[in-house]
């Protein structure tokens, strides 16, 4: 798995208006018809809605599927449940290569642990996960929270007052939210929306004090926010200024993971077929600096390393989930 850390600033806002303005959200016909593999435009879901960073990824993939393969990929959404609605539908589509979903850790692994979402993380075929984004604490730019101890401290002079927004429950909005919780010794209210997009704008809505967002939020919106704390080993190249947790006390890392999966009825040679085709998009130089200037940190874990870096990943977060009470 290979991992770059070159960061550049960019206008996303006005990259997501460029590119919804030429999206086609037609849904494409799902059957195979024998030729060369993609011979027609391939549908991709995402599990939220639009404007969050599995969006934001998609998007940016669609210019490079199209060179690549000669035909587009078609950006559909699914959102609820924190991811959890469409997760729990995928396995019912048509499995022949035409249908590929985003998915997303430590959820897809974590809400399986607690209540039945209607999903296992086992039946889930991933095929490729190519980036990841630090979790971050952000406010509004005239927020009275200046700091992190002045967060803390509110949290701790009226428990629960603090309102915070994020993605679903057990997201790793959730998590960080609940770390942060347990390791400061606070109580605050978690108010989960239906992807990151929502859940800044309920913070620049005045819905909410703060939120859990990541630091390719905070690039998006750093004209009206800022980052009290970010939660990766080392600060962050576009926040030179933004203090990490374990630089102020709190031992916390952790970020969101993003990759694609499909139905588990798709032939191992098209799964194959896709995991290179994301793989040849994740190593090209303009699509990764494009990526970089967001603020992702990129990674490449193929079809075929998938088993090792699921297996790594539910190790870290049953320890997780054990911390959170999901499971015992």
């Amino acid at each position: 798995m290979r991992q770059t850390s070159r960061f550049k600033t960019l206008g996303l806002g006005t990259l997501i208006a460029g590119v919804l303005g030429t999206s086609i959200f037609a849904a494409p016909a799902l059957a195979a018809d024998g030729g060369s593999y993609p011979d027609q435009n391939v549908q991709y879901i995402i599990p939220f809605g639009p404007g969050g960073e599995s969006d934001i990824s998609a998007r940016l993939q669609q210019q490079y599927f199209q060179e690549l393969t000669g035909q587009q990929l078609i950006i559909q959404y699914m959102p609820g449940g924190g991811g959890a609605v469409g997760w729990s539908q995928l396995n019912e589509m048509a499995g022949d290569g035409y249908t590929i979903m985003g998915t997303n850790l430590p959820h897809i692994v974590l809400k399986p642990m607690g209540k039945d979402p209607g999903f296992k993380t086992e039946d889930l075929k991933n095929f490729y996960y190519f980036h990841y984004s630090p979790d971050a604490l952000i406010v509004t730019n005239d927020s009275p929270y200046k700091t992190l101890d002045d967060f803390i401290a509110a949290a701790k002079k009226a428990p629960g007052s603090v309102t915070v927004s994020g993605s679903g429950t057990q997201s790793a909005n959730d998590i960080a939210n609940r770390r942060f919780e347990s390791l400061a010794d606070i109580k605050t209210t978690y108010i989960p929306f239906k992807g990151t997009g929502a859940a800044v704008a309920a913070l620049l809505g005045d819905q909410v004090k703060a939120e859990w967002g990541y630091t390719t939020t905070a690039a998006n919106q750093r004209d009206k926010v800022r980052m009290l704390a970010v939660a990766s080993e080392e600060r962050n190249p576009l926040f030179p200024d933004v203090p990490t947790f374990k630089e102020l006390g709190y031992d916390m890392t952790g970020g969101a993971y993003r990759g694609m999966a499909v139905p588990k009825s798709t032939p191992e040679d098209v799964t194959k077929k896709l995991s290179d085709i994301f793989g040849k998009i994740n190593q090209n130089p303009e699509f990764r600096q494009k990526m970089e200037d967001l603020g992702f940190v990129m990674i490449d874990v193929p079809y075929e390393e998938m088993d090792a870096f699921m297996a790594e990943r539910r190790q870290e977060y049953e320890q997780v989930a054990r911390e959170m009470g999901i499971i015992e």
